[in-house]
């Protein structure tokens, strides 16, 4: 498919595939060789494919291979966009397609997912688990920044994410820099929500929201949940980025494996597609990521192609192709 667009608009992509997978942990003890970032390191982007597996503890799989890229080469933007698509009914009741169009931008190399704890006591009946959250006024700032320079270029409107009023010391000191940041954006209307509210208000209401920003833990529990709204996660893409580009910066589909259909060639490409869009026009090639936008919105109003989690019958490489023929 990117072959094709750059064909068409001029640009051409060389590919490096790394066996960096759960079935390498299994073999090798690694998800990934001791010099993995380094080879990495000078490429222009990175397109990762879902991990996980039984057998191999999730922890063990994230934090091996996804975390280590994301916090090495600096990517502290997740950036999480959903669509309701005509052609695709949405659980939610009432929500029509091209009204629900959000981005999520999740802080991504801090917050909740920190590295500071521990376990003591193990196996008695006084063990104990400490996890620390981290934010700091720099990362914080850097996420807010991002968040209100996008909703100025969409709609103006920014939602903050936070709990403030159960969590005591980051999420106040989370919504200060956010109110301080706030105030170099004049032209962004923005408000904030606790989460539990906003959760429930992305299933009431998700027409109303532009851009959200939020913490790494809310935004990574936000953002499927506005998958679900718009009608499967396995169309939901993501992007990891280093807005200042001294480190590629990586593209995923937000969702995880699927290991009870792997190998059967039926899971949804939509979330690698639109994720694949994401890369592309981080790389610069805007107008050829619209033109896979525009058809994936094309497959799904104007053709009954579907994967099965979107109640069609189309395989994974049937749905691909159509895509391409559209292109």
């Amino acid at each position: 498919m990117l072959d094709v667009l750059g064909r068409r608009h001029g640009f051409s992509l060389s590919y490096t595939s790394y066996d960096w997978s759960c079935e390498r942990y299994l073999r090798e003890g690694a998800m990934m060789p001791a010099d993995g970032l380094d080879q990495l390191r000078d490429k222009d982007a990175i397109v990762l494919g879902a991990v996980g597996y039984p057998g191999v503890p999730d922890h063990a799989s994230l934090w091996g291979l996804l975390i280590p890229i994301r916090r090495s080469f600096r990517q502290y933007v997740n950036l999480r966009p959903i669509r309701v698509f005509e052609g695709i009914e949405s659980p939610v009741r009432g929500t029509r397609p091209g009204e629900v169009d959000i981005v999520v931008v999740r802080e991504n190399a801090e917050g909740e997912y920190s590295e500071i704890g521990g376990r003591l006591n193990q196996g008695t009946s006084e063990e104990l688990a400490i996890q620390e959250a981290v934010f700091t006024r720099a990362g914080v700032t850097r996420i807010a920044d991002y968040a209100f320079s996008l909703a100025a270029r969409r709609r103006g409107r920014l939602t903050s994410a936070t709990k403030s009023n159960g969590i005591i010391h980051t999420m106040p000191f989370w919504d200060g820099l956010i109110a301080e940041r706030a105030a170099g954006h004049p032209d962004v209307t923005w408000d904030q929500e606790h989460i539990d509210a906003l959760a429930a208000k992305f299933v009431l209401d998700p027409a109303r929201f532009d851009v959200v920003v939020a913490s790494n833990l809310f935004g990574d529990i936000l953002s499927d949940l506005a998958a679900a709204v718009a009608g499967s996660i396995g169309i939901a893409p993501s992007a990891n980025l280093n807005p200042e580009r001294d480190f590629p910066s990586m593209f995923e589909p937000v969702h995880g494996s699927a290991p009870d259909i792997a190998g059967q060639g039926i899971a949804n490409p939509l979330g690698a597609i639109w994720s694949a869009a994401l890369m592309i026009d981080h790389l610069g090639h805007g107008a050829a990521a619209k033109d896979i936008t525009d058809a994936i919105a094309a497959i799904l109003a104007k053709s009954d192609t579907r994967t099965r989690d979107l109640g069609g019958t189309a395989t994974t490489a049937e749905f691909t192709d159509k895509l391409i023929e559209l292109l």
